[in-house]
């Protein structure tokens, strides 16, 4: 099953038993300091609609560790699985995950499923965006799916911690990569998370820059010189980072579900756990 799908595919697609269509929705808005607020994707979802049949996934409140004080912190494996089953995916579900907006809430959703062991998801390439600009069919009512059950088959690396990103700094087999925008990267301006810059030794991939002005995913060949041009090959470990484990799960879905990239991570608290430690590297420029 390739890992993304067409917006004619899904079209053709629409109301089959096993298919469960999820909006991801969330949105990020700037606050005085640099920081940044949090809006669920309900309001969009209701009022600007939606791809019929799809139910809404709100990140933090259904598949965030609630005991966790930093935002959209992964569960464990088991706690995730129950999520995602209260949602209605089950072990035999094909799941298609897109966003009104930027596309790596919906890659996040991708990259937490593929971390317990599930493969049947997929990203519509373009997201709601372009099924928008496509004049297809969009409905307004609130959809849920019967719950269902999810084993949980949890795959080691896929999350990471700091110490892990200590390690890839000082292992030249490795690379760390810095999703977020140039801007952010170099600490001139945009949100930050307690310190601005980036981590010490880090190069920079915004996962903006990985698509067309449609919203789909570059070219492989493309996306292959993006990332060969930062140093990155499928010899190196990869470690993706950002604000908050979020637009680096753009990074991390483009390397393995598009470029075949085996060895890569995300950092799950990514820089608003790293820049509210002072003890840890950070640079800016």
């Amino acid at each position: 099953m390739h890992a993304l799908i067409t917006t004619d595919e899904l079209a053709r697609r629409l109301g089959e038993p096993a298919l469960r269509i999820f909006d991801c929705t969330t949105f990020l808005h700037p606050e005085p300091g640099g920081r940044m607020r949090v809006e669920t994707g309900r309001a969009a979802y209701v009022e600007k609609g939606h791809i019929p049949g799809a139910a809404l996934i709100e990140l933090q409140q259904d598949l965030s560790d609630p005991s966790s004080k930093l935002r959209f912190t992964m569960p464990d494996a088991a706690a995730l699985a129950r999520m995602a089953g209260a949602k209605g995916i089950g072990d035999d579900s094909e799941v298609v995950l897109y966003c009104n907006g930027t596309q790596w809430w919906a890659t996040r959703v991708w990259w937490m499923l593929r971390a317990i062991g599930f493969d049947r998801a997929r990203i519509l390439d373009g997201g709601f965006k372009k099924w928008i600009a496509e004049g297809r069919l969009v409905e307004h009512k609130i959809n849920t799916y019967p719950p269902a059950t999810l084993t949980a088959k949890p795959r080691d690396g896929l999350m990471v911690g700091k110490d892990d990103v200590l390690a890839a700094l000082d292992d030249s087999g490795a690379v760390v990569v810095n999703c977020l925008t140039e801007e952010q990267h170099r600490g001139t301006g945009g949100a930050h998370y307690g310190r601005p810059g980036h981590i010490t030794g880090s190069v920079s991939l915004p996962a903006a820059s990985l698509f067309e002005t449609d919203g789909t995913f570059k070219a492989v060949s493309t996306l292959r010189a993006m990332f060969a041009d930062r140093g990155i090959d499928g010899a190196k470990r990869v470690v993706n980072y950002c604000g908050g484990g979020i637009a680096a799960t753009g990074d991390a879905f483009a390397l393995v579900a598009l470029l075949g990239h085996d060895d890569v991570s995300v950092y799950d608290a990514s820089l608003q756990e790293w820049a509210t430690d002072p003890s840890l590297p950070m640079s800016i420029g």
